[in-house]
């Protein structure tokens, strides 16, 4: 691919004197080797700082993940801040996860806030997303930031940005500051000479605070003290859980931890794993195979930066199964209501959330209790969002979306791994003091509630043609919806970008009632639901799955799950998604 007059442009400006040697030299070796292609893709167009901040591979260029690329973003959101503060002392909260490059990037922005005039509550060392979240809130500040790519591989490393609230940012501040880091033209405004006295680091007293709040979550600690021995495996995947998750399950009472000695300690380089997701079982091999040599009752994954957790469990053959995102949001849900219902702490005001693209289930446990369930658009911003609106008038249990995050109580305001471990072992404890596993709890609430089944296929478009790739499926989608799908007819059309929601059959129209979203549904006539909706953080356009499949017996549940898969991968094959 030859390069472009503009993209030749921009390696000239990045080959100045206003970016340090280091740049110059990896730049000159990509020119020396001729790599037109990785050239191109790092220079061809500015790294997007989006709603949530930055994401992208680590390396020179305009496109990537770097000190100057960091340093306009993190100029961009002090202007706005001294903009949306004046006369007040403004203060930031920094943390970052374990990634290569993550504690020099936290510093870097730490030297740009206070260099702004800008308080900075800089943690002494990595600390999970969500205890940023919770500083935010704990200190009084304005912003946050936290240096992480969550569970993207090694290459990757990014910067997500917060507000007073402890959520990740929202409208009108979102766009507002989009638009002040478009407005830095030059590396020379980023003012990288730091004030160290406005920087003051934090650590022990913080975690301290977190911790007492999310022991007070607890609603059964009389279960937990019969169980206390309940045999757990823990992993961090070499990220931060490990600062907090046996910390916090010992305070609950559990005494029989076992963490994973082999992906304990916090490595950027994730040399167990190819990719730290506790979403894939490759990841979660060496706690299996730990759990299995121990006979454990539980397995349980946080993702680098601790906001994700993923578990596993024994079913009814004595097989490790993992259990889905769904299914966990689920569970969680069910043991909140009904935990609470028993121990007399319900009331008329409570009210939980999941997104629109995770399971129908968590509605219907909802409705089992009289609870209010509130859907809305993927992302915890947005139920952060619902909670700030209802602040002082109804009362957050819980909430959780399909991609491994949960959020229970209101003191963190993003999703948290370290409450939602707690809240996990905590559960399997009180299923096995009334002598049922985890997985046979599982399949008891699908025989209360109605069973769902769900997948997902993340389809991968990297690059400059990928970006536009996933685009011209949208447009495709929306311009050409299918009128069956595996064989039945679409009922329902939803577009969460135009907000309009469309009956097939009467052709009346009405309103989704959400912010916009470049999001897609497909309701089939059975109550199947497919989803398609573009990833804001990677290079990936996401189709997910939802049926329902009659269950009258707990004998009948793998026939069951097996006739829900084939449906859904008949619904797959009739898309030809590849």
């Amino acid at each position: 691919m030859a390069l472009t007059p503009e993209i030749q442009q921009k390696i000239d400006t990045w080959l100045t004197d206003s970016y340090d040697p280091a740049t110059h030299a990896e730049i000159r070796g990509m020119v020396a080797e001729n790599q037109e292609d990785f050239l191109s893709d790092a220079f061809y167009r500015n790294l997007e700082f989006g709603t949530g901040g930055l994401r992208g591979i680590m390396g020179a260029g305009s496109n990537r993940m770097n000190r100057y690329t960091l340093g306009m973003a993190t100029q961009g959101l002090s202007n706005y801040l001294l903009q949306s503060f004046p006369g007040q002392e403004i203060k930031v909260a920094i943390a970052h996860d374990s990634r290569n490059n993550s504690k020099e990037f936290a510093r870097i922005a730490a030297d740009i806030f206070s260099g702004n005039g800008i308080t900075v509550y800089l943690f002494e060392a990595l600390r999970p997303t969500p205890e940023l979240s919770f500083a935010i809130r704990q200190l009084g500040c304005q912003s946050g930031c936290v240096v992480t790519a969550s569970h993207n591989p090694k290459e990757y490393n990014g910067f997500k940005v917060y507000w007073n609230d402890g959520a990740q940012v929202v409208a009108p501040h979102d766009k507002n500051i989009i638009r002040e880091v478009e407005a830095i033209q030059s590396v020379s405004e980023v003012k990288f000479g730091a004030d160290a006295s406005r920087v003051h680091l934090i650590g022990a007293e913080l975690d301290a605070a977190y911790l007492a709040k999310v022991k007070e979550l607890s609603i059964n600690p009389s279960a937990i003290q019969r169980q206390h021995d309940l045999k757990i495996v823990y992993t961090p995947l070499h990220g931060t859980g490990i600062t907090l998750v046996p910390q916090a399950l010992a305070q609950l009472g559990f005494t029989n931890v076992h963490v994973v000695q082999g992906q304990a300690t916090p490595d950027g380089n994730f040399p167990t794993v190819q990719s730290p997701n506790p979403e894939e079982k490759v990841a979660m091999q060496m706690a299996l195979d730990e759990a299995k040599s121990l006979d454990a009752d539980l397995v349980i994954a946080t993702d680098p930066d601790a906001d994700r957790v993923g578990i596993a469990v024994k079913n009814d053959k004595g097989e490790w199964v993992l259990v889905n995102g769904n299914q966990t949001a689920a569970l969680l849900t069910h043991y909140l209501l009904s935990a609470r219902k028993h121990a007399g702490k319900m009331t008329e005001q409570d009210f939980i959330v999941y997104t629109i693209v995770t399971s129908d289930v968590l509605g219907d446990v909802a409705r089992a209790h009289n609870v209010t369930a509130y859907q809305t658009l993927t992302g915890f911003k947005y139920i952060a969002g619902i909670i700030r609106d209802l602040e002082g008038q109804q009362n957050y249990i819980g909430g959780g979306e399909e991609s491994y995050g949960y959020m229970i109580g209101s003191f963190v305001r993003d999703k948290d791994a370290i409450s939602a471990c707690a809240m996990i072992a905590e559960m399997a404890a009180v299923a096995k003091d009334q002598g049922r596993t985890l997985y046979q709890e599982m399949v008891q609430m699908y025989l209360t509630y109605g069973f769902y089944k769900e997948n997902l296929i993340s389809l991968t478009k990297k690059g400059q043609r990928g970006a536009e790739e996933i685009q011209e499926m949208m447009r495709d989608l929306r311009a050409n919806p299918p009128a069956t799908i595996a064989g039945l007819a679409v009922a329902e059309l939803r577009d969460y970008k135009t907000g309009k929601i469309r009956n097939l059959h009467t052709g009346l129209e009405t309103e989704t009632g959400l912010e916009s979203s470049n999001v897609l549904q497909f309701i089939l006539e059975d109550g199947s639901k497919i989803s398609a909706r573009p990833s804001g953080t990677e290079p990936k356009i996401k189709f997910y799955f939802s049926v329902r499949q009659p269950l009258a017996s707990a004998v009948d549940f793998d026939l069951a799950d097996r006739l829900a898969g084939e449906k859904i991968q008949a619904i797959i094959d009739d898309m030809q998604l590849k």
